[in-house]
């Protein structure tokens, strides 16, 4: 994920202010589609993963599972449950601080399972169907026609544009 370059050097203070912007970035995104549009300009598909497990992760530490459970689980070295483990005993506030919120949200309005068991043993394999999955069911009716003008656009028409037609169809 990281890259590096030996030829453009920043200060201490450029690197800072970089970061910050980033920072501010994050902030202003207010709708769960906005997020999915970032995340896929900004992440390959394996760095998104890469992300969401080490998110998960925290969240299983935070509720006690074992390194084995973990492992089984996600799929994941020892080594990359121990280096969010170490994070979370360093610092962690933000991992604590997304976990409780997103534990907050599914607690409000839990997700509703529409997907096979394959999919729910393997979300890994499935996050952007699933995310947009989770988009259509939170979002607002405005949201939703929205949503469903972006799919009309499309020239072809995938299984899974077909799919999400009839959950926006559902849910209106």
């Amino acid at each position: 994920m990281a890259k590096f370059s030996l030829y453009s050097k920043l200060t201490k203070k450029e690197s800072e202010d970089l970061i910050l912007r980033f920072c501010q970035a994050l902030t202003q995104i207010k709708k769960p589609e906005e997020a999915a549009k970032f995340v896929t300009d900004l992440l390959s598909k394996s760095e998104a993963e890469m992300l969401a497990k080490r998110l998960k992760i925290a969240e299983l530490l935070l509720e006690g599972h074992t390194y084995q459970d973990i492992r089984d689980e996600l799929k994941v070295s020892q080594l990359t449950i121990a280096r969010v483990s170490e994070w979370l005993k360093m610092q962690g506030e933000g991992y604590r601080l997304i976990v409780a919120r997103t534990k907050k949200l599914s607690e409000i309005k839990p997700i509703k399972p529409s997907l096979s068991g394959l999919k729910r043993m393997y979300p890994q394999y499935y996050w952007p169907e699933i995310l947009l999955q989770e988009i259509v069911y939170t979002a607002s009716k405005r949201q939703r026609q929205k949503l469903q003008k972006i799919l009309d656009t499309l020239g072809t028409k995938t299984k899974l544009h077909k799919q999400l037609s009839r959950l926006i169809k559902a849910r209106q």
